[in-house]
């Protein structure tokens, strides 16, 4: 055999080791043997360098925006002898530039047949390695780089096993009023600083954890008990950088934290995050704090909302929800001059309590179907009190905030007070103050449209929510009905912050035009401030608990509290 035929013979047998390792598809490429071939191969023909491009479409490829990689490099001054470009179904390009130095004899026809052999199956297996790199990322990260759901449950089912999350924890988090820091620094400033706060958290977590988006400021991850007090202190508040010039803002998080048990096995992928959810919400509900652990309580808790969500459709169907009607009464001459529209449930005979069920509805459009009811039969009581010949008040009806963001609300409340005639002077739609800008925005697009209606409108639990000045400045509202929280204590000093307060937002609803009803009034003394403060109108178990219709209608007959209203200083 001559030295050709060796030769040949030689580079065949690389050339099978090099198939080979490119070929396997179900275990990780040998790169270092893979590298090992191929500079071998380059060595046999002469070759000094060799280059390979990856672009992931033609325009990247116009653009020169792609991905760049070296296998061989002598450093020598060379020059370009062959190059290979690869198109693949999906519109991605490889090419292969192999290089020879100055002083090198070109290579033979056949020599640049293998060469050429072999650049095709480099790249055969690179552009296969990069498309499943790309397959990757497209399964388990969002538009912008974030690991997502998948990424998170790809990862549970890796570490399935009980003893894998032994001494870990799962936290839900989301930023709190990140509109805000959009709305007043923009959105590219908003977004660095949603990448910089998600960087900083998984380097706190590193690799023995994982942190995904659920989607816009919501996140999910498992991290090491033993990280929980750093990452609960970064969560409440972390001072973030957002521009290359070092301004920073504060931002804070509302979280739902499990700690996962010794030895704990979950049921399927989404368990842990049937608890962590959960407990989210209860942190931006505020009423237990920002940061909530999950508890066997909230499974009782879950079993509740299930029941009264599967339960709805049917005791709506079947009228088990009945109005009942809370009196607003004049505080100076004791008339009655109105009333609210309060729901009750009535299931079996057995009343269930608001607490019960309002909160599970409101966390679906079920809230608004109960609106609408209540709308209706308030209507159908007003119709049926007018065909009767007495003297009718003014009902409020409450909306939910749910809503907000309904195209058709004005055209909905217009058709149910139609349907049963009733002059647009006798309803009043109580809305609650918003708590967001965007909600603010819808809320004065409802507010002005029913205004055109003439229909009233009462903002509800005023001072409670957010920038409570600018609501009454901006909405033309009919009244103003202040939050019992306001209302001073019996005994309480005439100079308290609470007696100053409930007098000038008295006196600022009168000098706006605003009728100012306030809720919770239980005692003597209290009916007393309201009238000193000139406050006339008022409700609460001083004069009535919310009545039945039956009941009710009796008030409207009686027309005046027999209550003793004293003379005001």
């Amino acid at each position: 055999m001559n030295i050709k035929d060796e030769r040949m013979m030689h580079f065949y047998e690389l050339y099978e080791q090099l198939a080979s390792a490119t070929a396997n598809v179900n275990q990780p490429p040998d790169v270092p043997l893979i590298e090992s071939l191929l500079g071998e191969i380059s060595a046999m023909f002469r070759l000094s360098k060799g280059i390979t491009h990856f672009y992931r479409s033609p325009i990247d490829e116009q653009n020169g925006k792609g991905e760049t990689m070296v296998s061989y490099d002598l450093k020598k001054k060379d020059k370009p002898v062959h190059t290979v470009r690869f198109l693949t179904r999906l519109m991605s390009i490889t090419t292969m530039t192999v290089y020879m130095a100055e002083d090198e004899p070109p290579l033979t026809e056949d020599e640049l047949s293998r060469v050429d052999l072999t650049m095709r199956t480099t790249l055969a297996y690179i552009s296969r390695n990069r498309l499943q790199d790309i397959a990757e990322e497209l399964a388990f990260f969002d538009d912008v780089g974030y690991r997502n759901i998948r990424s998170f449950y790809n990862y549970l089912s890796w570490k399935g096993q009980p003893e894998s999350f032994n001494g870990m924890s799962a936290v839900n988090y989301n930023l709190r009023h990140f509109s805000l820091i959009n709305q007043e620094l923009g959105r590219s400033a908003g977004d660095t600083v949603i990448r910089n706060h998600y960087r900083h958290i998984e380097k706190m977590i590193g690799t023995k954890g994982t942190l995904s988006r659920l989607g816009g400021d919501s996140f999910i991850l498992i991290c090491e008990q033993s990280l929980l007090p750093e990452l609960l202190d970064y969560l409440t508040e972390a001072v973030v950088p957002y521009n290359e010039d070092g301004n920073t803002v504060t931002i804070s998080s509302c979280a739902g934290v499990f700690i996962i048990p010794e030895g704990y096995q979950f049921n399927h992928t989404g368990d842990i995050m049937e608890k962590i959810i959960p407990a989210c919400r209860l942190a931006q509900d505020g009423k237990q704090g920002n940061i909530v652990f999950y508890n066997e309580k909230m499974v009782s808790a879950k079993e509740k909302t299930m029941r009264v969500q599967q339960q709805f459709p049917k005791a709506l169907k079947n009228h088990e929800f009945q109005v009942f009607y809370q009196p607003k009464v004049n505080t100076m001459t004791g008339e009655l001059c109105g009333a609210e529209a309060l729901c009750r449930w009535f299931r079996k005979g057995k009343l269930v309590p608001p607490m019960e069920f309002i909160p599970v509805l409101e966390q679906t459009t079920d809230i608004c179907k109960l609106d609408f009811y209540m709308l209706e039969m308030v209507c159908q009581h007003i119709r049926k009190w007018l065909d009767e010949g007495r003297k009718v008040v003014r009902v409020s009806v409450n909306l939910s905030r749910k809503h907000m963001m309904d195209s058709r609300l004005l055209e909905t409340i217009i058709d149910i007070i139609s349907r049963y005639q009733v002059p647009h002077e006798y309803i009043e739609i109580e809305l609650t103050e918003t708590t967001t800008d965007v909600e603010f925005k819808d809320l004065q697009r409802i507010v002005g449209g029913l205004q055109e209606e003439s229909i009233y409108t009462a903002v509800d639990d005023f001072g409670m929510g957010y920038s409570s000045l600018n609501l009454i400045r901006v909405i033309p509202w009919n009244v103003l009905k202040v939050d019992r929280s306001f209302l001073p204590l019996d005994g309480e000093q005439e100079n308290s912050v609470r007696n100053i307060m409930f007098r000038y937002v008295v006196a600022m609803a009168k000098e706006m035009g605003l009728e100012c009803i306030v809720e919770g009034v239980e005692t003597p003394a209290q009916l007393e401030v309201l009238r000193k403060n000139h406050c006339e109108l008022a409700q609460g178990f001083l004069f009535d608990k919310p009545l039945p219709l039956d009941e009710f209608e009796k008030r409207l007959d009686m027309q005046v509290y027999p209550i003793e209203m004293k003379t005001a200083s």
